[in-house]
């Protein structure tokens, strides 16, 4: 119950549901979905946030 917690809430981060889906597929293919999942989530939301911080030092 407590991962279906942490997983709903960073559903709304930017960037996290495109990588759960990849790290899920991934994840699937070792038979390991959701921590796949929550690990694609986790990549996916870091790569955004570096890509709106890089945008901003950039001005546009």
């Amino acid at each position: 119950m407590m991962t279906m917690l942490l997983v709903s809430s960073l559903a709304q981060a930017e960037g996290c549901l495109k990588g759960a889906v990849v790290g899920g597929v991934a994840g699937h293919l070792k038979h390991h979905a959701v921590i796949g999942a929550v690990a694609g989530c986790a990549i996916g939301h870091h790569l955004a946030a570096q890509a709106k911080k890089q945008q901003a030092a950039s001005g546009k």
